[in-house]
C-alpha cells in the first residue's frame, strides 16, 4: 500500500502525528510512505524506514498557490490512500489533485467538499488523540495506538546531562525568563553537564543564561545544530527543562525524563505523550490558557510567577519518582 501523509507545519505537532503515523504502520508493515511538510518536520521525520520520498512543501513561496500546488499534486501523485493532518485548504487541495481515491483529514468546509472522509475528532483531547482519529478513518476496526517515535539515533553523553530549552517558537508568552533558567541550572550544575538549545531566534536568550553561569561549564548550541542534531542532542539527555515547545515533544519521544514550564498553552492538548518521566509546573490562572503568542493583559502573570524553586522541586520529585 502507498500511503502519502501531509505533516503538520511545526516540530512539536509533526512529533505529535507520529503514534498515528506508527499505529498505520503497525497495521500495514509493509506500507510506502510519501511524507510532504515543512523543512523542520521532513528533517525530523524523513528517518522513517517505511520513507521511500519525501518533499519539502514550497507551494507558498513564488507565483500563483494554487498553480503551485496542483503541480506539486501532479508530482506527488496518485497513492492507494491519503491523509493529511493540516487543517487547511491548499493541503485539501493537494490530496484531491493527487488522484488519490481515499483522502482524509480533519473536518472542515473545504475537507467536506474536497476529501472523501472528512473526519470530526471529539473534543477535548490531546492533539495526539485528535491525530490518531483522524488516521482511525482508513480503518474500520480500532487502530492500535502507536507511540511518540523518532528514528534519529540519541547522542551519548561522557556524563550525566541537562538539557535547558528556553525559547518557544510560537511567541514570547510561552516563554520562561532567561534568570530563571539560569537559576535552576546553577543548582543543579554540581550533578549534570549542562548544555543549552534554541534555534536561530533564540541566541540571545541562551546567551544569556550562558552570561549568568559564567564560571560553570556549559555547552551552548543555539542556533548552531541541524534538526537532526537537535533531536539526537536531545535524545541522549538525563534530564529536559523546557517551555511548551517542539524540542519537548522531541524529549518525549525519546522517553527523557522532564520538567515542562506552561503558561499560556494548554497542557491537556499540548503535553508529553507517552512519558511517565515528566512534570508540568503551571500556575492555574484565570486568564490561561489564553492561547496568545503575547500576553494581552501585558503582565505575563502565568511565567512571571513561577520560581525557580518550583522548577527545582520538580526536579527533585521526577527523581524521587524514577
Amino acid at each position: 500500500m502507498t500511503l502519502l501523509i501531509i505533516l503538520p507545519n511545526w516540530l512539536g505537532d509533526a512529533v505529535m502525528a507520529t503514534p498515528a503515523i506508527e499505529s498505520l504502520c503497525a497495521v500495514y508493515p509493509e506500507v510506502q510512505l510519501t511524507l510532504v511538510g515543512s523543512y523542520v518536520a521532513i528533517e525530523a521525520l524523513k528517518y522513517h524506514p517505511n520513507c521511500v520520498r519525501h518533499y519539502v512543501d514550497t507551494t507558498k513561496k513564488g507565483g500563483n498557490r494554487f498553480r503551485n500546488t496542483y503541480r506539486f499534486a501532479q508530482l506527488l501523485g496518485r497513492h492507494d490512500r491519503a491523509i493529511t493532518f493540516r487543517n487547511q485548504l491548499h493541503s485539501s487541495l493537494l490530496l484531491l489533485w493527487s488522484g488519490t481515491p481515499l483522502t482524509l483529514g480533519r473536518k472542515s468546509w473545504h475537507s467536506s467538499m474536497l476529501l472523501s472522509h472528512p473526519i470530526a475528532p471529539k473534543h477535548p483531547l490531546h492533539l495526539v488523540e485528535q491525530y490518531a482519529a483522524i488516521a482511525q478513518g482508513l480503518e474500520k476496526y480500532p487502530l492500535p495506538m502507536g507511540k511518540l517515535t523518532l528514528f534519529i539515533p540519541p547522542h551519548r553523553y561522557e556524563r550525566p546531562t541537562l538539557g535547558i530549552n528556553p525559547g518557544a517558537t510560537y511567541g514570547s508568552a510561552k516563554r520562561w525568563y532567561p534568570e530563571k533558567f539560569a537559576d535552576v541550572a546553577r543548582s543543579l550544575s554540581d550533578r549534570y553537564a549542562i548544555v543549552l538549545f534554541g534555534g536561530v531566534n533564540e541566541v540571545a536568550m541562551a546567551g544569556a543564561i550562558e552570561a549568568a553561569l559564567e564560571g560553570i561549564g556549559v555547552t551552548n548550541l543555539a542556533g548552531k545544530t541541524s534538526i537532526e542534531q537537535l533531536c539526537a542532542m536531545i535524545g541522549g539527555l538525563d534530564l529536559f527543562i523546557t517551555n511548551d515547545s517542539g524540542p519537548m515533544h522531541v524529549a518525549g519521544a525519546y522517553q527523557v525524563p522532564t520538567v515542562a514550564i506552561f503558561g499560556s498553552t494548554n497542557y491537556t492538548e499540548t503535553s508529553q505523550w507517552g512519558n511517565p518521566k515528566n512534570i508540568i509546573v503551571r500556575h492555574d490562572l484565570a486568564c490561561s490558557p489564553c492561547m496568545k503568542r503575547e500576553c494581552p493583559l501585558k503582565h505575563h502573570e502565568c511565567m512571571k510567577g513561577i520560581t525557580a524553586e518550583e522548577v527545582i522541586g520538580a526536579v527533585e520529585t521526577l527523581r524521587l519518582i524514577h
